[in-house]
């Protein structure tokens, strides 16, 4: 029996603006696919259309679970998805910084091979000798290559429950081995603080769960030598997260502009922040959606001086739909553009100082840093 489904009010909508994609990144610490964005182009004004299409067939509760999940798959939007009840509410919860999981951030390569980006610290994969540059080959025998990160990422969730089992097997170099671990209830560890000398800030950003605003100002705080902002493999989030940090370094105005169903709606930022500490943004081919919406606010409001690689560019909008069984479709209904007006969808966020492939990007943004004003 299918039901008229449950539409998220705005709030929901605001607060899971930029896809599931990114919800589950945030709850496995798996983040997806981070090729430059210069290699991605945008979905042609057709896809949209239809995803628009798709979403008002399953509000008008004309389709049910089974059908929306077909329409979904042929929609041809990259960034649409299908979650059960139960990956969407493992996604959901996940979203407080906390998840079960193995340990592991995950991307995708342009062959479709997945590779180990990242490993928790003190995590069921670490203590297994899982590295990063390994690539996945399969999940409890299944297996991954040119898989979407989505799947990766709910095959290595399981069923969400900490203690149950699965199998890996992993390659790295001409070797290939399987590994048995128990999934375990793990921090999600979205935010890294490193206090240099002069009152300088580093703060690595992997992910905009709940409460990174508050923590990322809490570290701000006195630092007047300048801040070192670090989103580089920053594949979003929340971006009421992402508005919030945005507003500890703003005194109010605009961030971003988005349309959903063609009608445009305002995401501004609150008043107060801190408009005089040197700021510096650390970007890559890996930082996309609510973390180029931050980097493009901060560029284009003259407040940060960007520096890396092109960031990865995906600026559309999905908006999510929950069907009668508890599964929910999230649909492409829109795009969002910088203050300026800059859509970044398909384009990326361009770096003030760019850094060339090989050289210490870090290294770089400090030396910018310092150039405004904070000691090196």
């Amino acid at each position: 029996m299918s039901g008229k489904p449950r539409r998220f009010g705005r709030g929901a909508v605001l607060t899971l603006l930029f896809g599931a994609v990114l919800a589950t990144g945030a709850a496995t610490g798996s983040w997806g696919d981070a090729a430059p964005a210069g290699q991605r182009k945008a979905q042609p004004s057709t896809r949209l259309a239809d995803t628009d299409e798709i979403a008002k067939a399953i509000d008008d509760g004309k389709v049910g679970p089974e059908a929306a999940e077909e329409l979904v798959s042929r929609s041809g939007d990259r960034w649409s998805a299908f979650y059960t009840a139960q990956e969407y509410e493992g996604f959901e919860q996940s979203l407080d910084g906390r998840y079960v999981g193995v340990g592991l951030w995950v991307r995708r390569k342009e062959s479709g091979r997945i590779v180990v980006a990242r490993v928790q610290k003190d995590s069921p994969a670490a203590g297994a000798g899982v590295r990063a540059g390994d690539q996945l080959q399969s999940i409890d025998g299944k297996e991954v290559t040119g898989r979407p990160v989505t799947e990766v990422v709910s095959r290595l969730r399981g069923s969400g429950a900490a203690g149950t089992a699965v199998r890996l097997v992993l390659r790295r170099g001409d070797r290939a081995w399987g590994a048995d671990l128990r999934r375990a209830l793990l921090p999600a560890e979205t935010v890294t603080v490193q206090h240099l000398a002069h009152d300088v800030t580093v703060v690595k950003i992997d992910a905009f769960t709940k409460g990174v605003g508050r923590r990322v100002r809490e570290a701000v705080r006195g630092s007047a030598g300048g801040v070192l902002l670090d989103l580089r493999g920053n594949s979003g989030g929340l971006v009421t997260e992402a508005v919030s940090v945005a507003s500890a370094f703003l005194d109010g105005g605009l961030v971003a502009t988005y349309d959903v169903h063609g009608k445009q709606r305002v995401l501004y930022a609150d008043d107060g922040g801190d408009t005089e500490t040197p700021l510096v943004v650390l970007v890559d081919g890996g930082t996309m959606s609510a973390a180029e919406l931050l980097t493009g606010a901060l560029q284009d409001r003259g407040r940060a001086v960007v520096v890396g690689t092109r960031t990865f560019g995906k600026g559309s909008v999905q908006m999510p739909s929950r069907l009668s069984d508890g599964s929910v479709a999230e649909l492409t209904v829109g795009h969002y553009r910088l203050p300026a007006g800059r859509a970044v969808d398909g384009r990326g966020v361009e770096p003030d100082v760019a850094v060339a492939a090989g050289e210490d990007a870090e290294a770089e943004a400090r030396e910018v840093l310092s150039g405004l004003g904070a000691p090196s």
